[in-house]
């Protein structure tokens, strides 16, 4: 079968490269530097191997493209674009709207078109099938499902082929068909009775961990104002081998599914007129620690970091990815820099944000570790200034949460 991919990012290239193992794939992206440099076998995402899109363009498996006409005449569309947050993070599916109207306008018989992308529940049904068809050219009834990503950057234990897929079609045909496309690389397939039902499991999973995430955040403030180590309660805690889950006190969330996904389900249940107040506060929690954090490094520097040289280890999101979306490090950074410190970062694996490299080990009076890679050597991190403030747990003998 011909399948066009609409994103090809950590999500559709993923998809990309374990579907070109069995049909014809067009990645579709309207990133021209990652279109190029994908057809010439170069990956731009950790997890996807260069060796593997390199194998796919030589069996004419896999294409990278830009141009909508390439995906005319495909059978199956996967949407696998960003749905972030707009500034006063409410929910944007303006990337959606981009795919429905590049799909609606391309496509030149029936397709099944299935989302990927993390929604709100009825995202499917009243959002991206009117689109399509308004934007058809040829006004052709295509088939539409769901089957939310369950993509983790970093992760090799948990892939496409081994996690359990969630799906549903809006209609029986669609959802067959649905089954039939992944069953093709993925070994679990749990079809549920609607594309709300997908949707809304999708969204619940990451405030699940939104919510436990900002309790144990909050608990680590309780804490310390207790004078008790947090980290020895919950190892505690976690001796009952039944009813608790150990979670980790952090800097806060990020990625592209944590620190947005709960803002998606608020945003439908307020549609709903019931009011989400648990995940709000779980929300601005989480928000809120990185300025809890410098405080914190604050109070134990004479009351004052004006002028002083801080450096923050670890600006990814999450350990060993080179992933910045969302990062609690840049939240961080600008509560330092409200308090006039003059901050610099230090990060092996992302190497470069923002335009500006990441800088060596050492030379600041503080550091203030939020993410700690396995290159980064601990033992380093102590002697790289006088005072070391760790977020992350695992830095004994310096302070933390």
């Amino acid at each position: 079968m011909k399948i066009a991919i609409i994103g090809q990012g950590y999500v559709g290239l993923t998809i990309s490269a374990f579907a070109s193992k069995h049909h014809q794939v067009i990645g579709f992206d309207n990133n021209l530097e990652n279109v190029e440099r994908l057809n010439k076998g170069i990956s731009h995402i950790e997890g996807v191997e260069s060796k593997d899109i390199a194998e796919a363009i030589s069996h004419g498996k896999y294409l990278a493209t830009s141009s909508p006409s390439d995906i005319s005449g495909a059978d199956i569309v996967v949407i696998a674009v960003p749905t972030p947050l707009t500034q006063d993070r409410k929910p944007d599916l303006g990337y959606i709207e981009s795919a429905c109207k590049t799909i609606g306008s391309s496509l030149s018989k029936q397709a099944l078109i299935i989302n990927e992308s993390t929604s709100f529940p009825g995202t499917l049904r009243d959002y991206i099938k009117p689109l399509v068809e308004m934007y058809s050219a040829n006004k052709v009834d295509h088939l539409y499902a769901i089957s939310p990503e369950r993509v983790d950057p970093g992760r090799t234990d948990w892939n496409q082929k081994n996690t359990p897929r969630l799906f549903a079609g809006l209609t029986q045909e669609a959802t067959d068909k649905t089954r039939e496309f992944y069953s093709t690389f993925c070994d679990n397939l749990v079809e549920v009775s609607s594309p709300e039902v997908a949707e809304a499991a999708k969204l619940f999973e990451n405030t699940f961990r939104q919510v436990n995430i900002a309790l144990v955040n909050e608990f680590a403030e309780i804490s310390h104002a207790l004078g008790i180590s947090v980290h020895e309660t919950l190892e505690a805690a976690n001796t009952k081998p039944y009813g608790f889950m150990k979670f980790n006190p952090s800097a806060g969330v990020g990625g592209h599914c944590i620190p947005v996904d709960p803002s998606y389900l608020a945003h439908v249940a307020a549609e709903k007129g019931v009011p989400a107040t648990f995940i709000e506060r779980a929300n601005e929690v989480n928000l809120e620690m990185p300025k809890y954090i410098v405080e914190r490094v604050k109070s134990d520097n004479q009351g004052t970091l004006n002028g002083k040289k801080v450096q923050v280890v670890g600006v990814a999101y999450k350990p060993n990815v080179a992933d910045v979306r969302e990062t609690p490090a840049e939240l961080v950074i600008q509560a330092l820099k409200a308090e006039g410190a003059l901050v610099t970062w230090h990060d092996p694996v992302v190497k470069i944000w923002r335009g500006r490299e990441s800088s060596a080990l050492g030379g600041a009076e503080i550091a203030i570790v939020v993410t700690l890679h396995s290159v980064i050597d601990i033992e380093s991190v102590k002697k790289s200034a006088p005072y070391v403030f760790d977020t992350t747990g695992k830095i004994s003998g310096a302070k933390g949460l």
